[in-house]
Protein backbone atom coordinates (compact mmCIF):
# COMPACT_ATOMS: atom_id res chain seq x y z
CA UNK A 1 0.00 0.00 0.00
CA UNK A 2 1.56 3.31 -1.04
CA UNK A 3 0.63 6.70 0.21
CA UNK A 4 1.80 8.59 -2.85
CA UNK A 5 1.88 7.90 -6.52
CA UNK A 6 3.51 9.63 -9.45
CA UNK A 7 1.93 10.48 -12.76
CA UNK A 8 4.35 9.56 -15.49
CA UNK A 9 3.84 11.25 -18.82
CA UNK A 10 5.71 9.59 -21.57
CA UNK A 11 6.29 12.12 -24.30
CA UNK A 12 7.59 10.69 -27.47
CA UNK A 13 9.41 13.52 -29.18
CA UNK A 14 10.67 12.78 -32.59
CA UNK A 15 14.02 14.27 -33.26
CA UNK A 16 16.41 14.07 -36.04
CA UNK A 17 18.14 11.30 -34.22
CA UNK A 18 14.91 9.40 -33.59
CA UNK A 19 15.33 9.73 -29.86
CA UNK A 20 12.63 10.48 -27.22
CA UNK A 21 12.46 12.25 -23.87
CA UNK A 22 10.79 11.20 -20.63
CA UNK A 23 8.94 14.07 -18.94
CA UNK A 24 7.80 13.65 -15.29
CA UNK A 25 4.92 15.76 -13.99
CA UNK A 26 4.69 16.86 -10.35
CA UNK A 27 3.90 14.37 -7.58
CA UNK A 28 0.17 13.92 -6.85
CA UNK A 29 -1.36 12.76 -3.58
CA UNK A 30 -4.74 11.27 -2.65
CA UNK A 31 -6.57 9.08 -0.15
CA UNK A 32 -5.30 5.54 0.22
CA UNK A 33 -7.86 3.14 1.65
CA UNK A 34 -6.79 0.40 4.01
CA UNK A 35 -7.77 -2.95 2.47
CA UNK A 36 -9.26 -5.82 4.54
CA UNK A 37 -6.57 -8.15 5.83
CA UNK A 38 -8.56 -10.81 7.68
CA UNK A 39 -11.84 -10.96 5.74
CA UNK A 40 -12.45 -14.59 4.91
CA UNK A 41 -10.66 -15.84 8.04
CA UNK A 42 -11.85 -13.87 11.07
CA UNK A 43 -15.20 -13.04 9.44
CA UNK A 44 -16.88 -13.67 6.06
CA UNK A 45 -15.46 -11.89 3.02
CA UNK A 46 -18.83 -11.97 1.29
CA UNK A 47 -21.08 -8.99 2.08
CA UNK A 48 -24.30 -11.02 2.26
CA UNK A 49 -22.76 -13.72 4.44
CA UNK A 50 -21.20 -11.12 6.75
CA UNK A 51 -24.51 -9.29 7.23
CA UNK A 52 -26.24 -12.60 7.94
CA UNK A 53 -23.65 -13.59 10.53
CA UNK A 54 -23.85 -10.21 12.25
CA UNK A 55 -27.65 -10.45 12.34
CA UNK A 56 -27.35 -13.89 13.93
CA UNK A 57 -24.82 -12.69 16.51
CA UNK A 58 -26.97 -9.73 17.48
CA UNK A 59 -30.00 -12.02 17.84
CA UNK A 60 -28.01 -14.28 20.20
CA UNK A 61 -26.48 -11.38 22.15
CA UNK A 62 -27.07 -10.91 25.87
CA UNK A 63 -26.97 -7.14 26.35
CA UNK A 64 -27.22 -5.25 29.62
CA UNK A 65 -29.46 -2.19 29.85
CA UNK A 66 -27.73 0.99 31.02
CA UNK A 67 -29.68 4.18 31.62
CA UNK A 68 -26.66 6.46 31.38
CA UNK A 69 -24.59 7.13 28.28
CA UNK A 70 -22.08 4.44 27.35
CA UNK A 71 -18.77 6.19 26.74
CA UNK A 72 -16.51 3.19 26.11
CA UNK A 73 -16.73 -0.53 25.45
CA UNK A 74 -14.11 -3.21 25.89
CA UNK A 75 -14.90 -5.90 23.31
CA UNK A 76 -12.94 -8.86 21.90
CA UNK A 77 -11.36 -9.16 18.47
CA UNK A 78 -11.09 -12.90 17.80
CA UNK A 79 -12.80 -14.69 14.96
CA UNK A 80 -16.54 -14.14 15.01
CA UNK A 81 -17.19 -17.86 15.54
CA UNK A 82 -15.37 -17.59 18.88
CA UNK A 83 -15.93 -14.09 20.28
CA UNK A 84 -18.70 -12.68 18.10
CA UNK A 85 -21.46 -13.19 20.65
CA UNK A 86 -19.55 -11.34 23.36
CA UNK A 87 -18.74 -8.47 21.01
CA UNK A 88 -22.36 -8.27 19.81
CA UNK A 89 -23.57 -8.24 23.43
CA UNK A 90 -21.38 -5.20 24.03
CA UNK A 91 -22.54 -3.30 20.97
CA UNK A 92 -26.18 -4.23 21.55
CA UNK A 93 -25.98 -2.84 25.11
CA UNK A 94 -25.74 0.63 23.57
CA UNK A 95 -29.28 2.08 23.55
CA UNK A 96 -30.89 2.17 20.11
CA UNK A 97 -31.42 5.93 20.35
CA UNK A 98 -27.79 6.65 21.31
CA UNK A 99 -26.10 9.19 19.06
CA UNK A 100 -22.35 9.66 18.68
CA UNK A 101 -20.28 11.98 16.51
CA UNK A 102 -17.31 9.60 16.18
CA UNK A 103 -16.16 6.14 17.17
CA UNK A 104 -12.56 5.91 18.36
CA UNK A 105 -11.05 2.41 18.17
CA UNK A 106 -7.96 1.75 20.28
CA UNK A 107 -5.99 -1.48 19.90
CA UNK A 108 -2.56 -2.73 20.92
CA UNK A 109 -0.37 -3.89 18.04
CA UNK A 110 0.04 -7.62 17.53
CA UNK A 111 2.53 -7.42 14.63
CA UNK A 112 4.58 -4.23 14.70
CA UNK A 113 6.54 -2.69 17.54
CA UNK A 114 7.04 1.07 17.34
CA UNK A 115 7.09 4.07 19.63
CA UNK A 116 3.84 5.75 20.60
CA UNK A 117 0.61 5.24 18.70
CA UNK A 118 -0.41 5.34 15.05
CA UNK A 119 -3.69 6.86 13.85
CA UNK A 120 -4.82 6.12 10.30
CA UNK A 121 -5.05 9.47 8.55
CA UNK A 122 -4.61 8.99 4.79
CA UNK A 123 -7.84 7.32 3.68
CA UNK A 124 -10.68 5.09 4.86
CA UNK A 125 -10.94 1.51 6.10
CA UNK A 126 -12.62 -0.96 3.77
CA UNK A 127 -14.70 -3.99 4.78
CA UNK A 128 -17.13 -6.17 2.81
CA UNK A 129 -19.86 -3.82 4.09
CA UNK A 130 -18.22 -0.85 2.36
CA UNK A 131 -16.06 2.12 3.34
CA UNK A 132 -15.76 3.14 6.97
CA UNK A 133 -15.04 6.86 6.93
CA UNK A 134 -12.01 8.08 8.86
CA UNK A 135 -12.37 11.43 10.58
CA UNK A 136 -9.16 12.69 9.01
CA UNK A 137 -9.50 16.09 10.66
CA UNK A 138 -9.28 14.55 14.12
CA UNK A 139 -6.57 12.13 12.99
CA UNK A 140 -4.44 14.94 11.56
CA UNK A 141 -4.94 17.07 14.67
CA UNK A 142 -3.83 14.23 16.93
CA UNK A 143 -0.67 13.80 14.85
CA UNK A 144 0.09 17.52 14.66
CA UNK A 145 -0.42 18.25 18.35
CA UNK A 146 1.07 15.15 20.05
CA UNK A 147 4.63 13.91 19.73
CA UNK A 148 3.58 10.39 20.71
CA UNK A 149 1.01 10.10 17.90
CA UNK A 150 1.95 9.57 14.25
CA UNK A 151 0.88 7.68 11.15
CA UNK A 152 2.85 4.47 10.66
CA UNK A 153 1.43 2.58 7.73
CA UNK A 154 2.66 -0.89 8.67
CA UNK A 155 0.91 -0.66 12.04
CA UNK A 156 -2.44 -0.86 10.23
CA UNK A 157 -1.70 -3.06 7.21
CA UNK A 158 -2.19 -6.47 8.82
CA UNK A 159 -3.50 -5.57 12.29
CA UNK A 160 -6.71 -7.49 12.87
CA UNK A 161 -7.79 -5.98 16.19
CA UNK A 162 -8.99 -2.75 14.57
CA UNK A 163 -10.45 -4.37 11.46
CA UNK A 164 -12.56 -6.93 13.32
CA UNK A 165 -14.47 -4.15 15.13
CA UNK A 166 -15.46 -2.19 12.05
CA UNK A 167 -18.20 -4.48 10.67
CA UNK A 168 -19.85 -4.39 14.11
CA UNK A 169 -19.71 -0.60 14.05
CA UNK A 170 -21.08 -0.46 10.50
CA UNK A 171 -23.88 -2.88 11.35
CA UNK A 172 -24.81 -1.06 14.56
CA UNK A 173 -24.38 2.60 13.52
CA UNK A 174 -24.26 2.68 9.74
CA UNK A 175 -22.15 5.50 8.33
CA UNK A 176 -20.32 7.05 11.27
CA UNK A 177 -16.78 8.51 11.29
CA UNK A 178 -14.12 6.40 12.96
CA UNK A 179 -10.67 7.15 14.37
CA UNK A 180 -8.56 3.93 14.37
CA UNK A 181 -5.54 4.01 16.67
CA UNK A 182 -2.93 1.26 17.05
CA UNK A 183 -0.59 1.38 20.05
CA UNK A 184 2.94 0.27 19.23
CA UNK A 185 4.35 0.38 22.75
CA UNK A 186 3.00 -1.72 25.61
CA UNK A 187 3.97 0.46 28.54
CA UNK A 188 2.40 2.58 31.23
CA UNK A 189 4.00 5.72 29.81
CA UNK A 190 2.56 5.02 26.36
CA UNK A 191 -0.91 4.61 27.86
CA UNK A 192 -0.57 7.86 29.81
CA UNK A 193 0.63 9.76 26.75
CA UNK A 194 -2.19 8.50 24.56
CA UNK A 195 -4.76 9.17 27.28
CA UNK A 196 -3.55 12.77 27.52
CA UNK A 197 -3.83 13.16 23.75
CA UNK A 198 -7.34 11.69 23.60
CA UNK A 199 -8.78 13.26 26.74
CA UNK A 200 -10.33 16.26 24.91
CA UNK A 201 -12.34 13.78 22.83
CA UNK A 202 -13.37 11.53 25.75
CA UNK A 203 -16.85 13.02 25.96
CA UNK A 204 -20.39 11.58 25.95
CA UNK A 205 -20.81 12.37 22.24
CA UNK A 206 -17.89 10.13 21.23
CA UNK A 207 -17.76 6.35 21.69
CA UNK A 208 -14.46 4.65 22.50
CA UNK A 209 -14.03 1.00 21.50
CA UNK A 210 -11.19 -0.77 23.32
CA UNK A 211 -10.29 -3.87 21.33
CA UNK A 212 -8.86 -6.62 23.51
CA UNK A 213 -9.07 -10.30 24.25
CA UNK A 214 -8.18 -11.58 27.70
CA UNK A 215 -6.28 -14.66 28.93
CA UNK A 216 -4.40 -16.49 26.19
CA UNK A 217 -4.11 -20.29 26.12
CA UNK A 218 -4.69 -21.52 29.70
CA UNK A 219 -7.22 -24.25 30.39
CA UNK A 220 -10.93 -23.42 30.48
CA UNK A 221 -11.12 -23.35 34.29
CA UNK A 222 -7.92 -21.34 34.71
CA UNK A 223 -9.16 -18.83 32.13
CA UNK A 224 -12.40 -18.34 34.05
CA UNK A 225 -10.47 -17.67 37.24
CA UNK A 226 -7.78 -15.39 35.78
CA UNK A 227 -10.24 -13.46 33.64
CA UNK A 228 -12.53 -12.90 36.61
CA UNK A 229 -9.64 -11.30 38.51
CA UNK A 230 -8.65 -9.18 35.53
CA UNK A 231 -12.23 -8.12 34.84
CA UNK A 232 -12.86 -7.19 38.46
CA UNK A 233 -9.68 -5.09 38.42
CA UNK A 234 -10.98 -3.12 35.43
CA UNK A 235 -14.23 -2.41 37.30
CA UNK A 236 -12.20 -0.54 39.94
CA UNK A 237 -11.51 2.19 37.34
CA UNK A 238 -7.97 2.37 38.72
CA UNK A 239 -5.19 1.86 36.14
CA UNK A 240 -2.48 1.15 38.73
CA UNK A 241 -4.62 -1.46 40.47
CA UNK A 242 -5.35 -3.06 37.10
CA UNK A 243 -1.65 -3.16 36.23
CA UNK A 244 -0.76 -4.73 39.59
CA UNK A 245 -3.34 -7.48 39.03
CA UNK A 246 -1.77 -8.21 35.64
CA UNK A 247 1.63 -8.55 37.31
CA UNK A 248 0.18 -10.80 40.00
CA UNK A 249 -1.45 -13.00 37.36
CA UNK A 250 1.85 -13.36 35.51
CA UNK A 251 3.61 -14.43 38.69
CA UNK A 252 1.21 -17.30 39.36
CA UNK A 253 2.85 -19.57 36.78
CA UNK A 254 -0.50 -20.65 35.34
CA UNK A 255 0.17 -23.37 32.74
CA UNK A 256 0.16 -22.03 29.15
CA UNK A 257 -0.86 -18.51 30.20
CA UNK A 258 1.02 -16.15 27.86
CA UNK A 259 -0.87 -12.97 28.80
CA UNK A 260 -3.84 -11.91 30.92
CA UNK A 261 -4.98 -9.50 28.21
CA UNK A 262 -3.33 -8.73 24.89
CA UNK A 263 -4.71 -5.18 24.82
CA UNK A 264 -3.71 -4.15 28.32
CA UNK A 265 -2.08 -0.89 27.20
CA UNK A 266 -5.28 0.09 25.38
CA UNK A 267 -7.34 -0.73 28.48
CA UNK A 268 -4.92 1.32 30.58
CA UNK A 269 -5.43 4.25 28.22
CA UNK A 270 -9.19 4.10 28.75
CA UNK A 271 -8.80 3.77 32.53
CA UNK A 272 -6.53 6.81 32.71
CA UNK A 273 -9.22 8.84 30.95
CA UNK A 274 -12.18 7.38 32.86
CA UNK A 275 -10.43 7.87 36.19
CA UNK A 276 -10.71 11.63 35.71
CA UNK A 277 -14.50 11.45 35.40
CA UNK A 278 -16.10 10.82 38.80
CA UNK A 279 -19.54 10.38 37.21
CA UNK A 280 -18.41 7.37 35.15
CA UNK A 281 -18.57 3.78 36.33
CA UNK A 282 -17.33 0.56 34.76
CA UNK A 283 -19.73 -2.38 34.53
CA UNK A 284 -19.52 -5.92 33.13
CA UNK A 285 -21.80 -7.06 30.32
CA UNK A 286 -20.83 -10.65 29.56
CA UNK A 287 -17.88 -13.03 29.82
CA UNK A 288 -17.11 -16.15 27.81
CA UNK A 289 -14.04 -17.84 26.44
CA UNK A 290 -13.28 -19.78 23.29
CA UNK A 291 -14.08 -23.01 25.10
CA UNK A 292 -17.72 -21.92 25.18
CA UNK A 293 -17.90 -21.82 21.38
CA UNK A 294 -19.30 -24.82 19.51
CA UNK A 295 -15.91 -25.32 17.84
CA UNK A 296 -13.90 -24.44 20.94
CA UNK A 297 -11.24 -26.50 22.71
CA UNK A 298 -11.33 -26.36 26.51
CA UNK A 299 -7.68 -27.35 26.89
CA UNK A 300 -6.29 -24.09 25.43
CA UNK A 301 -8.64 -21.12 25.42
CA UNK A 302 -8.74 -17.36 24.96
CA UNK A 303 -10.94 -15.23 27.22
CA UNK A 304 -13.43 -12.59 26.11
CA UNK A 305 -15.04 -9.81 28.12
CA UNK A 306 -17.53 -7.13 27.11
CA UNK A 307 -17.28 -4.28 29.64
CA UNK A 308 -18.91 -0.84 29.49
CA UNK A 309 -17.88 2.51 30.93
CA UNK A 310 -21.00 4.61 31.37
CA UNK A 311 -22.49 7.54 33.22
CA UNK A 312 -25.08 7.50 35.97
CA UNK A 313 -27.61 9.78 34.36
CA UNK A 314 -30.95 8.66 35.72
CA UNK A 315 -32.65 10.80 38.34
CA UNK A 316 -33.10 8.88 41.59
CA UNK A 317 -36.62 10.20 42.04
CA UNK A 318 -37.61 8.23 38.92
CA UNK A 319 -36.07 5.00 40.22
CA UNK A 320 -38.56 2.49 41.58
CA UNK A 321 -39.05 -1.24 41.88
CA UNK A 322 -42.39 -2.95 41.40
CA UNK A 323 -43.54 -5.73 43.70
CA UNK A 324 -42.63 -8.19 40.96
CA UNK A 325 -39.09 -6.79 40.84
CA UNK A 326 -38.76 -7.12 44.60
CA UNK A 327 -40.06 -10.70 44.59
CA UNK A 328 -37.61 -11.56 41.83
CA UNK A 329 -34.65 -10.20 43.79
CA UNK A 330 -35.74 -11.94 46.98
CA UNK A 331 -36.11 -15.20 45.05
CA UNK A 332 -32.61 -14.80 43.60
CA UNK A 333 -31.20 -14.06 47.05
CA UNK A 334 -32.96 -17.01 48.69
CA UNK A 335 -32.00 -19.49 45.96
CA UNK A 336 -28.40 -18.25 45.92
CA UNK A 337 -28.08 -18.51 49.70
CA UNK A 338 -29.59 -21.97 50.08
CA UNK A 339 -27.80 -23.48 47.08
CA UNK A 340 -24.42 -22.20 48.18
CA UNK A 341 -24.75 -23.20 51.82
CA UNK A 342 -26.02 -26.67 50.89
CA UNK A 343 -23.77 -27.46 47.91
CA UNK A 344 -21.02 -24.84 47.77
CA UNK A 345 -22.08 -23.91 44.22
CA UNK A 346 -23.04 -20.49 42.92
CA UNK A 347 -26.38 -20.22 41.15
CA UNK A 348 -26.17 -18.78 37.63
CA UNK A 349 -29.03 -16.46 36.79
CA UNK A 350 -29.71 -16.07 33.03
CA UNK A 351 -29.77 -12.27 32.46
CA UNK A 352 -32.19 -12.59 29.53
CA UNK A 353 -34.92 -13.78 31.92
CA UNK A 354 -34.77 -10.64 34.06
CA UNK A 355 -36.49 -7.27 33.81
CA UNK A 356 -34.14 -4.57 32.45
CA UNK A 357 -34.10 -2.63 35.73
CA UNK A 358 -32.63 -5.65 37.54
CA UNK A 359 -29.74 -5.58 35.07
CA UNK A 360 -29.05 -1.90 35.67
CA UNK A 361 -26.10 -0.86 37.77
CA UNK A 362 -27.12 -0.28 41.39
CA UNK A 363 -25.73 -0.82 44.84
CA UNK A 364 -27.46 -2.94 47.49
CA UNK A 365 -27.20 -4.18 51.05
CA UNK A 366 -28.50 -7.59 52.09
CA UNK A 367 -29.39 -8.25 55.73
CA UNK A 368 -30.00 -11.63 57.35
CA UNK A 369 -32.24 -11.87 60.42
CA UNK A 370 -32.85 -14.80 62.72
CA UNK A 371 -35.60 -14.55 65.28
CA UNK A 372 -35.88 -10.85 64.59
CA UNK A 373 -32.21 -10.23 65.34
CA UNK A 374 -29.50 -9.29 62.85
CA UNK A 375 -27.54 -12.34 61.67
CA UNK A 376 -25.39 -10.65 59.02
CA UNK A 377 -25.37 -7.56 56.82
CA UNK A 378 -22.99 -6.55 54.05
CA UNK A 379 -23.47 -4.19 51.14
CA UNK A 380 -21.75 -3.13 47.96
CA UNK A 381 -22.12 0.58 47.56
CA UNK A 382 -19.98 1.13 44.48
CA UNK A 383 -22.28 0.53 41.50
CA UNK A 384 -20.04 -1.53 39.24
CA UNK A 385 -22.25 -4.60 38.72
CA UNK A 386 -25.85 -5.25 37.65
CA UNK A 387 -28.24 -5.22 40.58
CA UNK A 388 -29.07 -8.92 40.47
CA UNK A 389 -25.36 -9.82 40.69
CA UNK A 390 -24.83 -7.43 43.58
CA UNK A 391 -27.70 -9.11 45.45
CA UNK A 392 -26.16 -12.54 44.83
CA UNK A 393 -22.74 -11.41 46.00
CA UNK A 394 -24.01 -9.60 49.08
CA UNK A 395 -26.30 -12.35 50.35
CA UNK A 396 -23.34 -14.74 50.34
CA UNK A 397 -21.05 -12.13 51.89
CA UNK A 398 -23.57 -11.48 54.66
CA UNK A 399 -23.87 -15.20 55.29
CA UNK A 400 -20.18 -16.08 55.23
CA UNK A 401 -18.00 -12.96 55.63
CA UNK A 402 -19.61 -10.72 58.24
CA UNK A 403 -16.98 -10.96 60.97
CA UNK A 404 -19.50 -10.07 63.65
CA UNK A 405 -21.22 -13.45 63.24
CA UNK A 406 -20.36 -17.08 62.66
CA UNK A 407 -20.91 -18.26 59.08
CA UNK A 408 -24.42 -19.47 58.30
CA UNK A 409 -24.85 -23.26 58.43
CA UNK A 410 -27.39 -25.56 56.80
CA UNK A 411 -29.35 -25.85 60.03
CA UNK A 412 -29.81 -22.05 60.12
CA UNK A 413 -31.46 -21.70 56.72
CA UNK A 414 -35.06 -22.38 57.71
CA UNK A 415 -34.90 -19.71 60.43
CA UNK A 416 -33.30 -16.90 58.39
CA UNK A 417 -35.28 -13.99 56.95
CA UNK A 418 -33.81 -11.85 54.16
CA UNK A 419 -34.03 -8.09 53.74
CA UNK A 420 -32.68 -6.18 50.74
CA UNK A 421 -31.91 -2.46 50.58
CA UNK A 422 -31.52 -1.31 46.98
CA UNK A 423 -29.69 1.97 46.64
CA UNK A 424 -31.01 4.35 44.02
CA UNK A 425 -28.50 5.75 41.51
CA UNK A 426 -26.05 8.30 42.81
CA UNK A 427 -26.83 11.95 42.22
CA UNK A 428 -23.97 14.38 42.50
CA UNK A 429 -24.68 17.50 44.56
CA UNK A 430 -22.80 20.80 44.48
CA UNK A 431 -24.19 22.22 47.70
CA UNK A 432 -24.94 20.63 51.07
CA UNK A 433 -28.30 22.40 50.86
CA UNK A 434 -29.34 19.70 48.37
CA UNK A 435 -28.89 17.00 51.03
CA UNK A 436 -32.04 16.00 52.96
CA UNK A 437 -31.26 14.43 56.32
CA UNK A 438 -33.19 11.20 56.90
CA UNK A 439 -34.17 10.86 53.25
CA UNK A 440 -30.76 10.76 51.62
CA UNK A 441 -27.77 8.58 52.18
CA UNK A 442 -24.41 10.25 51.54
CA UNK A 443 -21.43 9.03 49.54
CA UNK A 444 -18.28 11.12 49.58
CA UNK A 445 -14.96 10.71 47.83
CA UNK A 446 -11.71 12.66 48.08
CA UNK A 447 -8.10 11.87 47.16
CA UNK A 448 -8.96 8.25 46.38
CA UNK A 449 -10.75 7.71 49.71
CA UNK A 450 -14.50 7.24 50.06
CA UNK A 451 -17.19 6.49 52.59
CA UNK A 452 -20.95 6.28 52.95
CA UNK A 453 -23.78 6.39 55.46
CA UNK A 454 -27.19 4.92 54.67
CA UNK A 455 -30.25 7.18 55.09
CA UNK A 456 -31.44 5.40 58.24
CA UNK A 457 -28.22 6.24 60.11
CA UNK A 458 -29.55 9.77 60.68
CA UNK A 459 -32.63 8.44 62.46
CA UNK A 460 -30.71 5.90 64.51
CA UNK A 461 -28.02 8.36 65.61
CA UNK A 462 -30.01 11.55 66.11
CA UNK A 463 -27.27 13.59 64.41
CA UNK A 464 -27.90 16.85 62.63
CA UNK A 465 -26.66 17.41 59.08
CA UNK A 466 -23.19 18.66 59.98
CA UNK A 467 -22.68 15.84 62.47
CA UNK A 468 -23.89 13.28 59.92
CA UNK A 469 -21.43 14.54 57.30
CA UNK A 470 -18.59 14.98 59.78
CA UNK A 471 -18.88 11.47 61.21
CA UNK A 472 -19.04 10.00 57.71
CA UNK A 473 -15.98 11.97 56.61
CA UNK A 474 -13.93 11.03 59.67
CA UNK A 475 -15.07 7.50 60.43
CA UNK A 476 -16.04 6.10 57.05
CA UNK A 477 -13.99 7.99 54.46
CA UNK A 478 -10.98 8.72 56.67
CA UNK A 479 -10.62 12.29 55.39
CA UNK A 480 -11.09 14.17 58.68
CA UNK A 481 -14.12 15.81 60.27
CA UNK A 482 -14.21 18.70 57.82
CA UNK A 483 -13.09 16.62 54.83
CA UNK A 484 -16.58 16.59 53.37
CA UNK A 485 -16.43 20.32 52.71
CA UNK A 486 -14.16 19.91 49.67
CA UNK A 487 -15.02 16.30 48.78
CA UNK A 488 -17.19 15.15 45.90
CA UNK A 489 -20.63 14.50 47.40
CA UNK A 490 -23.38 12.22 46.11
CA UNK A 491 -26.82 11.45 47.52
CA UNK A 492 -29.02 8.40 47.13
CA UNK A 493 -32.07 6.79 48.66
CA UNK A 494 -32.75 3.23 49.79
CA UNK A 495 -35.65 0.98 48.77
CA UNK A 496 -36.02 -1.54 51.60
CA UNK A 497 -38.05 -4.77 51.35
CA UNK A 498 -37.87 -8.28 52.76
CA UNK A 499 -39.37 -11.71 53.14
CA UNK A 500 -42.25 -12.49 55.44
CA UNK A 501 -41.10 -13.74 58.82
CA UNK A 502 -40.42 -17.47 58.66
CA UNK A 503 -39.98 -18.71 62.23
Amino acid sequence: MKRRFQILVLSLVTTLGGSFNLCYCQEATGPVNRQPAVAGSFYPANRTELKAQLAQLFSEAEPISFEGTIQSLIVPHAGYAYSGKVAASGYKSIPEDAEYKNVFIIASSHREHFNGASVYSVGNYLTPLGEARINREIASTLIAENKSVSFYEKAHEREHSIEVQIPFIQYRFGDIPIVPIVMGSSSISAARDLAAALLPYFTPDNLFIISSDFSHYPSYNNANRIDRLTGEAILKKDPEYFYNILRKNSQESVPNLSTSTCGWSSIMTMLYMAQRESDLVVSPIIYQNSGDAAIGDKERVVGYWAIATHSLARDSKDYSLTEAHKESLLGIARNTLETFIQTGELVEVPPQTLAPILKDTAGAFVSLYMGGRLRGCIGNFNPTNPLYLVVQEMVLAAATRDNRFAPVEKSDLEYIDLEISVLTPLQRITSVDEFQLGKHGIYMTKDGKSGTYLPQVAKDSGWNTEEFLGHCAREKAGIGWDGWKDADLYVYEAIVFGEEKRK
